[in-house]
């Protein structure tokens, strides 16, 4: 199964909020046909229907790929839409926060397979993150299929199980707010040592994605390039002798942090 199979069979896109528009804006870039693309979605983005896009008509029979990216609430009154026409011939993704494999498994059959991802906001950028994991019925071309389709939003990694999933949403699902009220923390801290609001905001926000844009350009690690502006005695020496205190500094707070995250999605997850 690849990408040209998707333009003879089709693919179900049930949810095209900012998530799901994005990974259609970076399918149609790749070259995916509009035509063969059926959108499921009471409140779509403007302007697909023209773009030849199916835009809420009845779907094919047996589509090479349904892909569900609706809000978890929304899943007793979705998942329905989609139970005429899958089975083993179709492969189920679904990015959905919080839902397991099993929930797609009772609705649809355990023959149906299954992938499960959890790709993250800056895929809107298409500089995501998603982590995948598939069903006993989700064979290597399925799952290698399903890197290709998230790959137009971003880097794809696998799981080796499926309860791995909490802890990827305590690091990379909810990372991006850690990382934006960072940037809020650093403004402030700016404007405490006397910067004007918007020259600390505009420091704070340069620095930050700077920094990451240079992590994920270079081969070094993270700590390697915290050691190449760090002279020792130097003003960023200062500075993270604060933020990397074993008791109070940055390492317990961000476990704290994940840990929180990763038991709030088993809450949710478990009911």
């Amino acid at each position: 199964m690849a990408l040209d199979d998707i333009a003879r069979r089709g693919l179900v896109l049930l949810g095209c909020g900012k998530m799901g528009g994005a990974m259609l804006e970076g399918w149609l870039a790749r070259g995916l046909p509009p035509g063969s693309v059926w959108v499921l979605d009471p409140a779509p983005p403007e302007g697909l229907g023209p773009r030849g896009v199916h835009l809420n008509e009845d779907p094919p029979a047996r589509p090479a790929v349904a892909l569900v990216a609706v809000k978890p609430q929304m899943m007793d009154t979705a998942l329905p839409r989609l139970a005429g026409i899958t089975g083993p011939d179709t492969l189920v993704i679904s990015v959905a926060a919080g839902t397991p494999l099993s929930r797609f498994e009772t609705a649809f059959g355990a023959e149906t397979p299954v992938i499960r991802a959890m790709p993250n906001t800056p895929a809107a950028v298409g500089a995501g993150i998603s982590a995948i994991i598939g069903n006993a019925a989700a064979r290597e071309a399925h799952l290698a299929l399903a890197e290709e389709l998230l790959s137009a939003v971003g880097q794809v990694v696998r799981l080796a199980h499926e309860d791995q999933m909490d802890a990827v949403t305590g690091v990379s699902g909810s990372g991006p707010a850690y990382v934006f009220h960072m940037i809020e923390a650093l403004a402030q801290a700016g404007e405490a040592e006397g910067l004007a609001r918007d020259l600390a905001m505009a420091l704070a926000r340069a620095t930050v994605a700077g920094a990451g844009a240079l992590a994920a350009q270079s081969e070094e690690s993270a700590e390697t390039l915290r050691r190449n502006v760090t002279s020792p005695g130097g003003t960023t020496a200062a500075g993270l002798e604060v933020l990397m205190d074993e008791a109070q500094g940055l390492p317990p707070l961000m476990r704290r942090t994940v840990a929180a995250a990763a038991a709030r999605a088993r809450e949710l997850r478990d009911g």
